[in-house]
């Protein structure tokens, strides 16, 4: 096993990382060799890193946001085919929960170029592609990014014309193949094993589509809530009837889905649909699951996608999907577009998936966090500490 390259400094722990965005989602990464191997120490130390609990990670360099409390862990895999493995580890401003039982799409952008910076992957063309198992799901993807070579040398060309919804300015693609998305957490592609359900929540019931194509996910028509699908992010934060309604949704749609009690889980998203209206296949709104999402979710966007081209799905009745093998389906949300992947066979069914992303290295160097948290000669330190 490599050596960590973590150390003492001072009373303080140093850990080598790479502040990254990947997507429109931001963290640090670290090479899993420079990370205590006991779980429980690892979790006080990315809550450290991250400056959680607390609603702004003023201690940390968390954004004080779900989509910038997040971090990546990376090393070299054991599995045959599989170049790395990722670990996704989502945190809160205000908790003290470290989840890794869900994926993440946007991270996952930014894995191979991190892996490229601290030399785990070597290139030796102008495109490099990589095989990582994200190890939350064992998801399995072929991601793709450029590699030029100037004066002798091979770097991640970062700069491009590639322009996703939710970033400032364009980059250079990272392209991501999703192999085997089906039943990422839930029990299959449709937990159920049917197009679509009806929950009941709060004394009233719901037509909803149960599905999980990578993300496990609740697709409603946004007009069974109350609300248009089309209201901005500020206005669906602001209504606590429709977010009480959407949580007590949520909670009963996770017991149909096999999920039991989601209560402190960050699972299944909740998807809002209406009709389009900027020339997209269909118009989303995300909970995530407790706030609105400014976006949509890599995977929930492929999630939808999927369940668009489902003939008599919540998103087919107010969507329009395509036609052909491959599709390229639209999908709106409060800033724009996102653009998702989809390859059917000849049945119609959805085979393989994907889209493409931007990352960016933002900050590279040293984290600091308290010795008494993780002492890299004591791996044991913090076994008297709760998380």
């Amino acid at each position: 096993m490599p050596t960590s390259s973590a150390h003492i400094s001072g009373d303080q722990t140093a850990l080598p990382f790479a502040l990254m965005r990947g997507g429109t989602s931001r963290g640090p990464f670290f090479l899993a060799a420079d990370l205590p191997e006991e779980q429980h120490v690892r979790d006080r130390v990315l809550l450290s890193c991250m400056g959680s609990p607390h609603p702004l990670q003023i201690d940390g360099i968390g954004g004080g946001h779900p989509l910038t409390s997040k971090a990546g862990i990376v090393g070299p895999s054991e599995v045959v085919d599989v170049d790395l493995d990722f670990t996704f580890v989502q945190l809160q401003p205000d908790a003290v929960t470290v989840q890794t039982t869900q994926n993440c799409g946007n991270m996952l952008a930014a894995v191979v170029p991190f892996a490229v910076e601290t030399g785990l992957i070597e290139p030796t063309e102008d495109t490099t592609d990589v095989v990582v198992r994200t190890t939350n799901t064992d998801l399995i993807s072929r991601i793709s990014i450029h590699t030029p070579q100037v004066d002798g040398q091979r770097f991640v060309q970062y700069s491009g014309q590639t322009e996703i919804a939710g970033v400032p300015g364009t980059a250079s693609p990272v392209n991501i193949r999703f192999v085997d998305t089906a039943g990422s957490i839930a029990e299959g592609l449709l937990p159920t094993g049917s197009i679509t359900d009806v929950v009941t929540a709060g004394g009233t019931q719901y037509t909803v589509t149960l599905i999980d194509n990578g993300q496990p996910l609740v697709i409603m028509r946004a007009e069974d809530l109350g609300v248009t699908g089309y209201e901005s992010v500020a206005a669906l934060s602001e209504n606590s009837e429709l977010k009480t309604c959407v949580e007590q949704l949520r909670l009963a749609a996770a017991e149909v889905m096999g999920l039991g009690d989601v209560t402190e889980a960050s699972y299944p998203k909740m998807t809002l649909v209406a009709p389009p209206v900027s020339g997209g296949a269909i118009s989303t709104r995300s909970f995530i699951p407790h706030r609105v999402h400014e976006s949509i979710g890599v995977l929930a966007a492929v999630t939808v996608a999927t369940a668009l081209v489902m003939e008599g799905s919540v998103a087919a009745t107010v969507g329009s999907a395509g036609s052909g093998r491959q599709q390229s389906v639209a999908i709106e949300h409060p800033t724009g577009i996102f653009e998702a992947l989809v390859d059917l066979n000849d049945d119609g069914a959805v085979v393989a998936s994907g889209n493409t992303r931007t990352a960016r290295l933002i900050s590279r160097g040293e984290l600091y966090v308290p010795r008494e948290i993780w002492d890299p000669g004591h791996e044991s330190t913090g076994l008297n500490h709760s998380v």
